[in-house]
């Protein structure tokens, strides 16, 4: 298995850490509006699927599989070309414009929540796939990996990898000086102004961490966005407060809070009324029953066996099946 991605983003260090070759070439997010920027962005994207015809010619893959984003359209392009079946992933509950440019030219189509108007016998609705090494941690292997309190509760904060900073300053605000435990990943844009301002004992504050199955298992609640972090956080049966980020592109992010809403493992909080966070969370505190529910209905909605149904799809698709 070999992976294909632009030699700025951050595949270009997570996959060779990983172990895997990354061949790379040229392509980056057209912009909506116009700009000197979206010439060059579309110059990149007519010129990628040749870049991605070599790739393919020299690794001789039997089947390719898109992750979403604009890397993945020029390569599903470049596969039907050579008559490589290709399948695409979307994780969101909105189809990006990648996805929706070249889902014609895959022969499948894996969603992570179903999607109005995308059905047919090439889609499957699949959840999201999330790391192994994500799940399995017990409760008291995370509190102790990040040394807080055994017994008492502890809230979780997940942003975004860069950062959510109407997150960000509710929860030092909220719990820097009391309350209770909170392990806190803040991202790296803001880690060095909040680390500051956070001085007691049982606040956590985290640039990132490479422990994120502990960090899910340490919690009894969780504050995030809602990106993909939410199939993470139901694979682990958290209950969580759900906000999320405002410019997401088609809102997606509130259509995938609201799955999560709907089905009962969460509640979903706008970001603009992100000072309503604290007092919800002392709420579900101290009803440890409405958490408990909202903790199973997470397994509920969570869908664990999304890479190996995937993977088998793949596996079929190799070996010429339709």
């Amino acid at each position: 298995m070999t992976f294909a991605g632009t030699p700025d983003r951050v595949e270009s260090r997570l996959v060779p850490e990983a172990g895997f070759a990354l061949d790379t070439f040229p392509v980056s997010g057209l912009p909506r509006t116009p700009s000197a920027a979206q010439l060059r962005a579309a110059w990149r994207a007519s010129a990628a699927p040749a870049h991605c015809l070599r790739i393919l010619a020299r690794r001789r893959p039997d089947v390719v599989l898109g992750a979403g984003g604009y890397v993945s359209g020029p390569m599903v392009l470049a596969a039907r070309m050579r008559g490589i079946p290709s399948a695409l992933t979307e994780a969101d509950a909105h189809l990006g414009l990648a996805n929706r440019l070249a889902a014609p030219f895959a022969r499948r189509l894996f969603l992570a929540y179903a999607i109005p108007g995308r059905n047919g016998d090439k889609v499957r609705v699949v959840g999201r796939p999330i790391p192994v090494a994500h799940r399995g941690a017990s409760q008291e292997e995370g509190r102790r990996r990040f040394d807080l309190s055994l017994s008492g509760p502890v809230v979780a904060v997940f942003g975004a990898l860069a950062g959510a900073r109407s997150l960000n300053e509710m929860a030092v605000a909220a719990w820097g000086a009391g309350g209770p435990d909170v392990l806190h990943v803040c991202g790296e844009r803001d880690f060095e102004s909040l680390r500051q301002r956070v001085d007691r004992e049982g606040y956590v504050l985290l640039a990132q961490t490479d422990h994120f199955g502990e960090a899910l298992a340490a919690a009894d609640l969780a504050v995030s966005r809602a990106g993909g972090t939410v199939w993470e956080l139901a694979a682990a049966g958290m209950p969580a407060i759900l906000v999320p980020y405002p410019h997401a592109t088609a809102d997606h992010q509130t259509l995938n809070a609201r799955h999560f809403e709907r089905g009962g493992g969460a509640v979903m909080v706008p970001d603009a009324e992100v000072d309503r966070v604290p007092t919800l969370v002392d709420q579900l505190l101290r009803d440890p029953a409405r958490l408990a529910g909202m903790g199973e209905a997470m397994l509920a909605l969570s869908r664990p066996d999304a890479a190996d149904v995937i993977a088998d799809e793949l596996v079929a698709l190799a070996r010429g099946g339709r």
